[in-house]
């Protein structure tokens, strides 16, 4: 058992001052305050006195990270996740970009056994971002694997097979009945690297569209007249967006812009980081691309942004400088909400029932101890 007291809790309908959790194994099994809630006695106890304690975070958009990209290499995903920790990630989509076929069964083979003794950040399913692109967006994905959308190619793209998340751009022929078939098979569909028009875009919205991809980067611009996918986006209550704080993919304005438009619960910020994650500036890969590196970006060799070296701890913290919103907030935007989008009932609150991922914080939202499944995965020292 863990028994984590004197916290500053966010549970999803208050703030507990003097808070405290107790976990059996990898559940919560109470929530509430430090003199409320009795010590077991044979609990490993942690004394969180001014520190934050908060859902474990999750990431929906993650490339790679400590040298690895999970295209290039899928079986990199289990020595990632077991050091993606230490960033307060407690579980994320490994995103596999536009690639080969074959890569994406590769990945799913990947995810179907964990390696023996792993412990770490709980891969929850790919995130396929491609094949079925735009050319006109094509960000960092290489052209010559993009592919018209076809339900015949993607025969074993289900949730039950490990797809979780895909994206694609709704205005591709074909696109709507892939959307479709991909609901029915319980993967959620997003919309990215794309020219859609908002007409389009509504069109795939009502396919079943219900999120989309790092929002500004690789889509038409918003103009006034010519909304595109962003004003669909912006304006749809029922969809959640995807958004990359770092202070190059979009100007802190535009953070603010989004920010006020979707608010916690429709805004989900990612990392969208590759393998220069937690690594010296240098050359890395990003799928079939060689990425150059210095201390704020990951750019190809012709300038265009390659992914980032974004943290979600850090992503968290700049949400809250870009914005000014509350901490509350900004949590929720890496834990309450990917897991709403994703369909998770048991994870990124903090509430009897739900798994005892966990992250303790300190005031200024440094990581200092996550917990997976209730045991210890990283500890600052």
């Amino acid at each position: 058992m863990l028994y984590i007291h004197h916290a500053i809790l966010f549970t999803p309908d208050q703030r507990i001052e003097e808070g405290a959790v107790l976990a059996d194994g990898d559940r919560l099994i109470a929530v509430g305050s430090a003199e409320q809630l009795p010590r077991p006695a044979e609990a490993q106890v942690v004394d969180a006195a001014g520190l934050i304690l908060a859902p474990g975070f999750i990431d929906l958009q993650l490339n790679g990270a400590f040298g690895a990209d999970f295209t290039a290499t899928p079986a990199a995903i289990w020595d990632i996740a077991a050091r993606l920790p230490r960033y307060g990630v407690s579980s994320f989509l490994p995103t596999i970009v536009t690639s080969p076929l074959d890569t994406v069964t590769v990945a799913q083979a990947t995810l179907r056994q964990s390696p023996p003794g792993f412990y770490g950040a709980t891969p929850l399913g790919l995130h396929l971002e491609g094949p079925f692109l735009n050319p006109q967006k094509r960000g960092a994905h290489n052209p010559k694997h993009f592919r018209l959308p076809d339900v015949s190619a993607i025969a074993d793209w289900s949730l039950a097979n490990n797809v979780r998340l895909a994206t694609l751009a709704p205005e591709l022929p074909g696109a709507l009945e892939m959307i479709r078939t991909l609901r029915e098979r319980g993967v959620v569909v997003s919309a990215g690297h794309s020219m859609a028009t908002i007409e389009q875009a509504q069109a795939g919205l009502s396919a079943g569209i219900t999120y989309g991809t790092h929002v500004f980067n690789a889509m038409s611009p918003l103009e006034h007249r010519a909304p595109g996918l962003v004003g669909a986006l912006l304006t749809d209550p029922q969809v959640t967006v995807g958004m990359i704080p770092d202070g190059v993919h979009l100007h802190p304005a535009v953070v603010k812009l989004i920010w006020q438009s979707k608010g916690a619960a429709g805004l989900n910020v990612v990392t969208d980081a590759m393998a220069a994650l937690g690594m010296p500036p240098g050359q890395y890969d990003l799928g079939d691309f060689t990425v150059t590196v210095d201390e704020t970006s990951a750019r190809l060799n012709d300038g265009r942004l390659a992914g980032s070296i974004l943290s979600l701890d850090q992503a968290v913290r700049n949400l809250i400088a870009f914005t000014g919103c509350s901490v509350s907030d900004a949590l929720t935007t890496v834990t309450a909400t990917p897991a709403k989008v994703l369909g998770l009932t048991d994870r990124g609150q903090i509430a009897p029932g739900f798994i005892a991922d966990l992250v303790l914080l300190t005031p200024d939202l440094r990581v200092l101890k996550t917990f997976v499944g209730g045991k210890i995965s990283h500890e600052f020292h």
